[in-house]
């Protein structure tokens, strides 16, 4: 398993994240556990939605059903989505969501907690009371944010006093805003519109990992991309290089991510344990230049 740096610290972590947002959907949670852990996959990523709370319960009962020790895993969850309602960055929320999750995960601390999509109505002293609360209490160790542009990061900084590690992003082979822009920069083609306010060189600058999430999907939720008869070009260029490699289409898909410089872990979601092995084993593979090019430009991409 390739081993990353988490965001400024001297932390190493895997570079595969599994993330439990399907694991009531599971068929057997504790296979799905141990087949991650057995091959490196120590990253655990929840959010206090999931399943409205049932995954984190399932987690936690499945790991006691396991030999392995809550120590030995890095456990990060995420909060401030009141679904169909609202976001909530409110010192309450946050505080209020953190016990829960912990309550649910029959656990003393988070080694993460993200900040889980925008709010708009931020009052960024409530979110830096927040934090300091649960640091001092023990309750989480570290912090970050979800889907949010450097604007937004940096309004949080002026008055957090933890250093925000980490951001979930949507990217992936069928997902490449952040990248575009970068490469069509001084165009006025689609690919040059800037959507994000340059998050992946502001990521680097500034030592954030950034954690991809939906990394197999295309659209907006709308399927996978690998095996999907819409998109022959690329599956072909990813099965030619899954028998030289001697992994799969999906593994590719995974080494593409994370031949990136830029710090970055895949969140897989897959339940299924031969789709987790395969994804975990494939985090040691390097592609060449040409080869990740070669995939950006099968999906479609053009180079100016």
């Amino acid at each position: 398993m390739k081993k990353i740096k988490f965001g400024s610290t001297d932390l190493e972590v895997s570079s595969v994240i599994l993330g439990l947002m399907r694991i009531n959907n599971a068929k057997d949670p504790v296979a799905v556990l141990t087949t991650a852990i057995e091959n490196g996959i120590t990253f655990f990523d929840h959010a206090d939605i999931y399943g409205g709370g049932e995954c984190e319960s399932i987690f936690a009962d499945a790991l006691a059903q396991t030999e392995y020790k809550r120590e030995d895993l890095f456990i990060q969850s995420k909060c401030g989505i009141v679904p169909g309602k609202m976001f909530d960055f409110s010192k309450e929320h946050i505080i209020k969501s953190v016990e829960g999750s912990l309550k649910r995960l029959k656990m003393d601390y988070l080694d993460a907690l993200l900040l889980h999509r925008p709010d708009t109505l931020v009052e960024p002293e409530e979110v830096a009371a927040a934090f300091d609360e649960l640091e001092k209490a023990g309750k989480v160790k570290y912090f970050g944010v979800s889907n949010q542009n450097p604007g937004q990061i940096e309004l949080l900084k002026k008055y957090v006093s933890q250093p925000l590690l980490a951001n979930q992003l949507q990217f992936g082979i069928m997902h490449t805003g952040m990248i575009d822009r970068g490469i069509h920069v001084n165009m006025t083609d689609s690919g040059s519109v800037d959507h994000d306010g340059g998050i992946l060189e502001y990521s680097r600058l500034n030592d954030m990992t950034i954690q991809a999430w939906s990394p197999y999907q295309y659209g907006f939720f709308e399927g996978v991309f690998i095996g999907n008869e819409k998109f022959p070009e690329l599956n072909a260029k990813l099965e030619e290089l899954a028998e030289k490699y001697q992994t799969t289409a999906t593994g590719i898909a995974s080494a593409w991510i994370l031949r990136h410089p830029a710090n970055m872990q895949v969140i897989a979601g897959t339940m299924t344990p031969h789709r987790i092995e395969e994804i975990a084993k494939a985090s040691t593979i390097v592609l060449t230049r040409q080869e990740w090019y070669e995939v950006y430009l099968a999906a479609g991409n053009i180079l100016p």
